[in-house]
């Protein structure tokens, strides 16, 4: 009896299904799941993890559901500009996070209903390895693809700081777990993730302290949109930039980060109630093992595509954040679309990023597509660059004279619009109408100029802003 139940084990495990499509991972690949299953073919999802990926899970969604009410706390709290004297009673925080989890797990939940009773589609509910050539085991079960979208995704990275393993921290995953707001936190990391929650928990009552490795707050925008940035946070928190977490200890329940002072090399000791480490992504990788399928991987792990998203192995495309180019859903979203054409068409259309925006939900916002200034340069255009305030205008005026401001690039023989950059209210917003052109026609700033733009409205700072060119 032992026997046969070994051999009917591996039996099973011998047993191959075949699909037309395989995609691995439910953030954007189900776009993949979505062409591939209304055109007829046999699919696979593999995901072992809640089915909408990390945007739904553990990013986009949950992380902007807080930080809406922070956006509220702060309105309120700088209402006096406006002379307006309001005051908050409370705030809470339980059920601010259950209301996040709440809208997450039922948005998960109907997304895995569907894919449950979705004919022709079978979700593999654990972690997929790639054994051999379009070959995966998925489970105790092997299965085969015609055509493979690696969609893997990326989780919050490690850093080498001693001690940390020791140490109860939390990351963009764990943070949402809480139930409570800490009385003060030590955030590691000045990027995207960083700025973002250092927002949230600082207008949630908690005293924050940032320490950033980088000489500047998020590092890869404009020069003068991260110091800007660090200035308005610094009304409600404490930065330190240049300063490197090297160890980590934790007793009685605090957490203490030792940090070097990257300029003078002096140790300097932060203590908390809670850690978050939000130092950066790292690839899924290490656990698909794309390489056994003869794909490449860079230096860093993430998979290794050309401008049609092809891997180097035939027949098999990535994008998302597996691939570690611009980590944003909507990025994703639009190299889907691109990945699904180039597989089922024989004309290809190659990934264009020069329009692929972004923004960061802190206070204030921060906006951003294509070209830096420097970039433009490095780049070899001759180019002119326009700056307006939001306090220069009649509406901002009104709001009590925010800070922030739009800074376009444009290229100056052509007027081809190369990039834009805004902070301030509404970024995330007032960028949309910059976007829009960079992609319709000859990509000329003239449209924004010669549209009429509502008086009063914000989206005026961006038309003021072209009307200001200058040489750079």
């Amino acid at each position: 009896m032992k026997s046969a139940t070994i051999f009917t084990s591996m039996l099973v495990i011998k047993v191959m299904e075949k699909f037309d499509v395989i995609v691995i991972g439910s953030g954007s690949g189900m776009i993949i799941v979505s062409n591939a299953v209304n055109h007829g073919m046999k699919t696979a999802v593999v995901e072992f993890g809640p089915m909408g990926g990390t945007c739904v899970n553990r990013g986009c969604i949950p992380s902007k559901m807080l930080i809406y009410p922070a956006d509220v706390v702060t309105t309120i709290q700088e209402a006096r500009k406006v002379d307006v004297k309001a005051k908050i009673n409370s705030i809470d925080f339980r059920n601010i996070m259950k209301r996040m989890r709440k809208f997450v797990n039922e948005d998960s939940q109907h997304q895995a209903t569907a894919v449950e009773t979705t004919p022709n589609l079978v979700w593999f509910k654990t972690v997929g390895e790639f054994t051999s050539d379009y070959t995966m085991k998925v489970g105790e079960q092997i299965i085969k693809g015609d055509r493979i979208f690696i969609v893997s995704g990326a989780r919050p990275g490690k850093p080498s700081i001693k001690g940390i393993e020791t140490v109860n921290y939390l990351t963009s995953d764990t943070v949402l777990e809480l139930e409570k707001p800490p009385k003060n936190i030590v955030i590691i990391g000045g990027g995207y993730i960083a700025a973002e929650y250092s927002h949230f928990f600082s207008s949630m009552g908690t005293q924050v302290t940032i320490l950033q490795r980088s000489p500047r707050l998020i590092p890869e925008e404009e020069p003068e949109i991260s110091d800007l940035l660090k200035q308005e946070l610094e009304k409600r928190m404490t930065i330190f930039t240049n300063h490197e977490a090297i160890e980590a200890y934790e007793k009685n329940g605090i957490k203490t980060v030792v940090a070097k002072n990257r300029e003078t090399s002096k140790l300097r000791e932060f203590s908390a109630e809670a850690l978050l480490v939000a130092a950066g992504r790292v690839p899924n990788s290490d656990i698909l093992k794309p390489e056994k399928t003869g794909v490449q991987l860079d230096e860093r792990g993430y998979i290794k595509v050309n401008e049609y998203l092809e891997t180097s192995k035939a027949n098999i495309w990535a994008f998302g954040d597996a691939i570690g180019r611009e980590m944003f859903k909507h990025v994703a979203n639009y190299e889907a679309e691109i990945a699904w054409h180039n597989a089922v068409h024989e004309h290809k259309v190659k990934m264009d990023y020069s329009s692929a925006p972004h923004a960061i939900f802190t206070h204030p916002q921060v906006a951003s597509v294509g070209l830096k200034e420097a970039k433009a340069k490095q780049k070899g255009h001759k180019i002119l660059v326009g700056k307006a305030f939001h306090k220069d205008i009649a509406l901002g005026a009104a709001m009590g004279n925010p800070e922030g401001f739009v800074k376009v690039i444009v290229e100056r023989d052509t007027g081809k619009l190369l990039g834009a950059h805004i902070i301030g209210p509404f970024a995330s917003s007032l960028i949309q109408e910059i976007i829009n052109v960079m992609v319709c026609g000859d990509k000329t700033f003239l449209p924004i100029i010669r549209a009429m733009h509502i008086h009063p409205a914000l989206s005026e700072v961006v038309q003021r802003a072209f009307g200001s060119l200058r040489e750079a």
